[in-house]
């Protein structure tokens, strides 16, 4: 059987169809796509339309190929949204999540209502661009589109409508919004009262695997296609890349990484508890009676805008010369705290590096290796911490991490991050969310038992490298170091 899988990004888009051959799984990329967000004024958007017609191309090249699916899952990044009016047309192109919209809206939200009782509700991490604060500012900025607004459909849902016809909310991307209760298994409606938008926008979020419809006819006729049906998978990648984890126990730490680094353990029930809120973790839906105990980390966000920005002054170098670059310049000179928000926004990274550098008293890295440097011992350096809160609010001890998505294909970030954590590293597959949106879809059609059976195809289908931690002491200093210059809380 032949199923398709859009696994969208935040820096490009990719289709990837899948098809299984003696009990192993089989992926193809036939189409890639970037996904570049568009600046109005000061204003920050992304080009949706474009998107649908990239997502139409990977229909087209499907065809052409002779690898016509069964079935279609769309998977995307989290928080992000469209309106929809009373004809039934998207009313205005989504805001990027890094636009300045936002600026202040959380803690204006925080003094109004008080952390505890938003955190109570939701369980998700403070984040000034979830969508709860989006719609906020919109309302402050008394955007014309909320009075015309009809339903409210995340990028998933969204693009599965301008396919479909069908407006559906999914649950694992619901639940990053900030106005899901995940006590009441339904949308918030005292903050979506708070906030002045009415609740009658948002469908009861259906589970991943629900269907969600066929091509609409209109569709049909203009690419020569059947009605092919499309699947609700689990939507927000994360929540796909979770899926695709080759685990062996139901006990594991996972780090989807990408543009953004998200760390955490698979639960059974929510963790909303005042340590919770006090380390800023989240409780994202996840796939099959889960819910995802993670946080979300800056990830290489910092590292590829400094490399646009290089790029931009003249410093073209592969990735494979930046990281030789990284590897040639000395260790432990200097430190960072990913998440800091003045690494939020686009913009000029090696000032902003060296900003921070300069205001915590240390060396200001002065070469293209040393930025870099700097950026990724930071980061995983921040894996370790993360991890330790997640094993503290999770009760469980790990073995070790395992690491999927793009990130992966950096080695010396799966070495370095062994080193940091001083445990092994399992890392793959490279193509996570891709795969797990796949298993969904075959989970759904009974082609797989369960989830169980499918991360065993998935362990058994795909190459994973094991990384053993090195250079123990070195790093267990540098650990040390980088709470002290970054001022980060030892809990």
């Amino acid at each position: 059987m032949t199923i398709l899988a859009y696994d969208l990004g935040a820096g490009s888009g990719r289709a990837i169809i899948g098809r299984l051959s003696d009990n192993r799984i089989v992926t193809q990329e036939i189409h890639r796509f970037s996904n570049d967000p568009v600046k109005v004024g000061d204003r920050l958007y992304w080009d949706i339309l474009r998107l649908y017609h990239e997502i139409q191309q990977g229909l087209v090249i499907a065809k052409q190929e002779r690898m016509l699916p069964e079935s279609i899952g769309i998977d995307s990044w989290a928080v992000d949204f469209g309106l929809i009016g009373r004809t039934g047309e998207l009313l205005a192109n989504p805001s990027h999540y890094r636009d300045w919209h936002t600026h202040g809206v959380m803690e204006q939200m925080q003094n109004e209502l008080g952390t505890e009782q938003i955190f109570e509700s939701t369980g998700i991490q403070f984040l000034g661009f979830n969508t709860l604060y989006q719609l906020a500012a919109m309302r402050r900025n008394g955007s014309p589109v909320l009075k015309e607004a009809e339903r409210f459909l995340m990028i998933p849902d969204l693009l599965r409508y301008f396919m479909t016809g069908e407006m559906i909310n999914e649950f694992t991307n619901a639940t990053t919004t900030q106005m899901y209760n995940s006590r009441q298994q339904d949308w918030d409606r005292k903050l979506l009262s708070h906030i002045g938008i009415p609740s009658s926008w948002f469908g009861r979020p259906v589970q991943p695997g629900a269907p969600a419809g066929h091509l609409r006819s209109s569709l049909m006729v203009d690419l020569g296609l059947p009605a092919i049906p499309v699947t609700a998978v689990a939507e927000h990648d994360t929540a796909s890349a979770v899926v695709a984890v080759p685990a062996l126990s139901d006990s594991f730490a996972y780090l989807s990484c990408g543009t953004w680094s998200l760390m955490g353990t698979e639960v059974s029930e929510p963790v909303i508890t005042e340590q919770a809120r006090e380390l800023n973790f989240t409780n994202e839906g996840g796939a099959y009676g889960t819910y995802r105990l993670l946080k979300n980390i800056m990830g290489l966000w910092i590292f590829q805008e400094y490399k646009r920005e290089c790029e931009r002054d003249g410093h073209h170098a592969s990735y494979s010369e930046w990281i030789q670059h990284t590897a040639g310049s000395a260790p432990f000179l200097s430190f960072i705290d990913p998440d800091d928000t003045l690494f939020l926004h686009a913009g000029d990274m090696r000032s902003r590096v060296r900003q921070y550098c300069r205001q915590t008293g240390q060396q200001l890295p002065d070469t293209y290796g040393a930025v870099a440097r700097c950026i990724f011992e930071s980061l995983v350096l921040k894996y370790r911490y993360v991890l330790e809160q997640t094993e503290q609010l999770s009760g469980k001890r790990f073995d070790g991490l395992h690491m999927v998505g793009g990130g992966i294909q950096n080695r010396l970030l799966c070495q370095w991050t062994a080193n940091a954590l001083g445990r092994p590293v399992w890392a793959g597959p490279a193509e996570g969310s891709a795969i797990g949106n796949l298993a969904v879809q075959w989970i759904a059609q009974g082609t797989f038992s369960d989830i169980r059976e499918a991360r065993a195809v998935i362990r058994d289908s795909f190459p994973m490298d094991i990384y053993e931690p090195q250079e123990s002491e070195a790093w267990e200093d540098a650990y040390g170091r980088f709470l002290r210059l970054t001022a980060i809380p030892v809990q």
